[in-house]
């Protein structure tokens, strides 16, 4: 910026050429436009007259230097020169004007009628959305009317079916428990098999009391399979039953849920609470049914249960007689292998006896030689000392100087002392060694005997443990399903 008063001998007084912008002489865009007043020695950048936005850039070396040859301070300041190009003319001016004000008005006119067109619009939509409301309300209604008629009829037949599912399951708890009952002496009649295959040697024979067992063992699973089998019908017809009842208490719940949103959905106002947005919801259809299949649904479970309440009383009645045949014929069976036991166990008995008085010779017989053999160690043992002195007189005799280590008679009389010791504890223990051997055989007669006894007394033991588990057979009352 220049000041006025400033010297003409400044350096930025001189003219300089500017490097940026061409020399263009200044001329007008339009004939009413004012006369610029135009400064000594200066260069316009452009002929037109710039927009409000426009800025004419200037090198500040160069404005701070323009040239002043009168001498005088410039009249309008370098930087606000550019200012003298954003003027209007009166013309416009007035033009700028009549345009606003015929805008204000037109946009009032458009105002007022968009205000009555508003009003009108916001009271027929008022009206339609009232009996929009309406109609859903009285709908909502119709429909929990239905729910409730079809509630009533799922409720009574789903009380039938499960009066008929409990028969059916005591029926099967009839069944269970007969085939429970009969596990029993099945169990019992197979271990009876089973502790019978423990007996030893000569013991284990074919007799009259495992044929009979076999024969038990079969009879009553028999009985078991065919209980077991009708247990399992009614098991299934049960599966069918919980199916139906599945089906019934679904559809109830779920109608139970539907009539408890629709009661909250009929009782919703305006001015409800719990009301909100949920944009895009209406574009949603989860709908899965119409009102005709909607009806079937709920007739189709009613009649499936009513199937089902039919099949299970015909099952029960098969079930009763399945019960008393088989409770009659395991009775007969047990009896019979129970007499088939006494005889055996009898046998056994008298066996073991004849064999245990053998026993009781052996074992006397095996004391006396038990004896002999301790006194044959003993002698053994008492020649040993002598025969070290023998020997360890010889051994220091040896030790004899030169000519004194002489075959005297103390010499030749030790040599025959330690032959015969020695010969003599030869003989005792080839004697020690028959007697163990005769001990040895009698020890075998005596594991011989107590094999057989323990064979005897292990068979015995068997016969009578098995009858001991025979003593307890179930009723006739528990074997047709009574506890």
């Amino acid at each position: 910026m220049e000041f006025l008063g400033t010297t003409q001998l400044a350096s930025y007084c001189g003219r300089k050429k500017s490097c940026l912008f061409p020399d263009l002489a200044p001329t007008s865009t339009t004939k009413d436009t004012y006369q610029s007043y135009c400064l000594p020695d200066y260069r316009y950048c452009s002929s037109r007259r710039p927009s409000l936005l426009h800025k004419v850039v200037l090198d500040p070396a160069i404005s701070d230097k323009q040239f002043n040859p009168t001498g005088r301070p410039p009249t309008v300041l370098p930087a606000l020169r550019s200012s003298l190009h954003a003027r209007y003319s009166p013309r416009d001016w007035h033009h700028a004007n009549m345009v606003q004000l015929k805008g204000s008005e037109a946009s009032r006119y458009c105002a007022g009628r968009l205000n009555a067109d508003s009003m009108r619009l916001m009271q027929n939509k008022d009206q339609l959305t009232y009996q929009m409301q309406e109609d859903s309300r009285r709908n909502l209604g119709e429909r929990i009317s239905n729910i409730d008629f079809w509630r009533s009829e799922l409720i009574y037949e789903l009380e039938c079916l499960l009066k008929e599912t409990q028969a059916l399951e005591t029926a099967k708890q009839r069944l269970e428990c007969a085939a429970n009952e009969m596990r029993g002496p099945l169990k019992t009649a197979l271990e009876c098999l089973y502790h019978r295959e423990m007996r030893k040697g000569i013991d284990l024979v074919h007799d009259d009391v495992e044929k009979n067992l076999i024969k038990e063992a079969d009879v009553f699973k028999d009985c078991q399979e065919i209980l077991t089998k009708l247990a399992q019908k009614i098991n299934q017809q049960l599966g069918i039953n919980r199916d139906a009842q599945h089906a019934l208490e679904q559809d109830l719940s779920d109608k139970n849920s539907a009539c408890f949103i629709d009661e909250k959905c009929f009782n919703l106002r305006n001015t409800s609470k719990n009301i909100s947005f949920y944009h895009g919801v209406e574009k949603t259809d989860g709908t899965v049914s119409v009102p005709a299949t909607w009806a079937k649904f709920s007739e189709d479970n009613i009649r499936c249960a009513q199937h089902a309440r039919a099949n299970s009383a015909k099952l029960r009645e098969d079930a009763e007689v399945r019960l008393e045949s088989a409770a009659e014929e395991t009775w007969n069976h047990f009896i019979s292998t129970n007499l088939a036991f006494n005889n055996r166990i009898a046998e056994v008995a008298d066996a073991k006896n004849k064999l245990q008085a053998q026993l009781t010779k052996i074992l006397q017989e095996i004391f006396q030689t038990e004896d002999t053999i301790l006194l044959l160690e003993r002698s053994i043992k008492a020649k040993e000392y002598p025969l070290k002195v023998a020997q360890t007189r010889l051994e220091g005799r040896t030790k004899r100087p030169y000519i004194e280590l002489c075959c005297d008679a103390p010499q030749l009389q030790l040599v025959t002392e330690v032959y015969t010791i020695d010969d003599t504890l030869q003989t005792l223990k080839r004697r020690l060694q028959e007697a163990h051997d005769t001990l040895q055989m009698l020890l075998l007669n005596k594991s011989n005997l107590e094999h057989e006894i323990s064979v005897k007394a292990n068979s015995f033991f068997i016969d009578k443990k098995c009858m001991d588990m025979r003593k307890v057979f179930p009723s006739s009352p528990r074997l047709i399903g009574y506890a």
